[in-house]
């Protein structure tokens, strides 16, 4: 089993950096194959809506992104980790949402697979948010869940944590961590 954790977050060790990577540690103790990567380290340009991925269900913006598409065609599991930044996900992480674009276009223009075959895909969402709101993450989970829909990933849920805003503060909140490593065994069922 093969888990690709996306760290959306543009602090480095923070809250969703410490979520994540007992969600991958989770996974790893139950024998599966993981890497993370940092979307603040890569060069992903935002979605130009130039339509040229019509033709074959690919983006002609050659940067980073091209090397997102090989590893979401790698994984069996997808561990999106991103902060809340106004109701939604970071800057780093929406952008490369947006560039699944080409994706969406294999599914439903080309009628391909949007990840090139039709083995089961599951996914997890890990957000902390600063305000103390109900529906703080209802925005970025109907992003999330949008994505999923259009990969062709089953959602396997989501671990939020409100009232989260100091680097590190996810310490505080009791069993925060070991609920993370358990979503990630849990998430290889």
């Amino acid at each position: 089993m093969k888990v690709l954790g996306i760290a959306g977050s543009p602090r480095r060790g923070g809250n969703t950096d410490l979520l994540l990577s007992e969600v991958m540690r989770g996974a790893a103790s139950r024998g599966a194959e993981v890497k993370t990567i940092i979307l603040n380290d890569l060069n992903i340009a935002p979605c130009q809506h130039c339509d040229a991925c019509l033709e074959a269900g690919r983006c002609k913006v050659e940067d980073d992104m091209q090397m997102v598409y090989r590893e979401l065609e790698w994984a069996d599991r997808l561990v999106l980790a991103s902060p809340i930044h106004f109701m939604g996900l970071t800057a780093q992480a929406k952008a490369m949402v947006d560039r699944c674009q080409a994706l969406w276009v294999r599914k439903y223009i080309l009628k391909t697979p949007p990840l090139g075959n039709r083995r089961e895909r599951k996914g997890l969402f890990v957000s902390v948010g600063g305000r103390r709101v109900s529906n703080g993450f209802e925005p970025a989970l109907a992003t999330v869940k949008s994505l999923f829909k259009v990969l062709d990933i089953t959602y396997a849920g989501e671990l939020v944590f409100p009232g989260v805003d100091e680097k590190g503060e996810i310490n505080k909140k009791p069993d925060a961590l070991r609920q993370a490593f358990l979503a990630g065994q849990k998430l290889l069922d």
